[in-house]
């Protein structure tokens, strides 16, 4: 049975960090967007990251920083991966010598099979929702524009929630996916029935 990787974003603070932690979750993310009402600052992240036991992979998602900012994070904050979710090119990913995943915005016209050629070096290629401003926005998209091979593991996002995330995972069969709003009472505040809700879905699409 193959089992699809669960990674909850945006956490903001500890009472939701040890909610997600104990449903399950394989990988936590940190905003560090400031235009993002998820936003944590170095300090906080700090604190929050300090938390997370071993084998839980702690992510931490940029937007067109400067590479400053990222180098500022990165010392004072342990992340184990990097998620870049603007107009990075594959030189800007790779100078801090992390491991990272890259955001495909789902526009009309992308070409995904040359996208993910592009970043060869990432480690996967996170799928979202295009919209106006950068991040999802809670939106799915066309899941039928998924190729089915692609040459980077695929981290599905945009628009996830309990409801629909076992039909998302049996169309597209990604290696994780990627959840934020699906499982909050408010932007930035995670809601444990539905972080219970969102995991226990994903592990019965994996069992069928």
């Amino acid at each position: 049975m193959t089992r699809t990787r669960v990674k909850i974003c945006g956490i903001t603070r500890p009472d939701d960090l040890d909610t997600v932690l104990a449903a399950g979750a394989d990988a936590v993310g940190f905003v560090f967007y400031p235009s993002s009402r998820r936003f944590v600052d170095k300090q906080r992240a700090s604190a929050l990251a300090g938390r997370v036991p071993p084998f839980v992979a702690r992510v931490g998602l940029f937007v067109n920083a400067e590479p400053g900012t990222v180098a500022d994070v990165l010392a004072t904050t342990p992340l184990d991966l990097l998620q870049f979710h603007g107009d990075e090119d594959v030189r800007y990913c790779e100078q801090f010598s992390k491991p990272y995943v890259k955001a495909a915005r789902m526009a009309p016209g992308l070409d995904l099979v040359e996208f993910t050629r592009t970043f060869a070096s990432a480690r996967g290629v996170l799928l979202d929702a295009y919209v106006e401003s950068y991040g999802g926005a809670g939106k799915t998209f066309d899941w039928s524009l998924v190729p089915e091979s692609l040459p980077l593991p695929v981290i599905l996002s945009g628009g996830l929630t309990a409801d629909n995330v076992g039909e998302a995972i049996r169309r597209v069969r990604p290696w994780a996916v990627d959840v934020s709003s699906g499982v909050e009472s408010a932007k930035g505040i995670k809601d444990a029935r539905k972080v219970a809700a969102f995991v226990a879905a994903v592990r019965s699409a994996d069992a069928r």
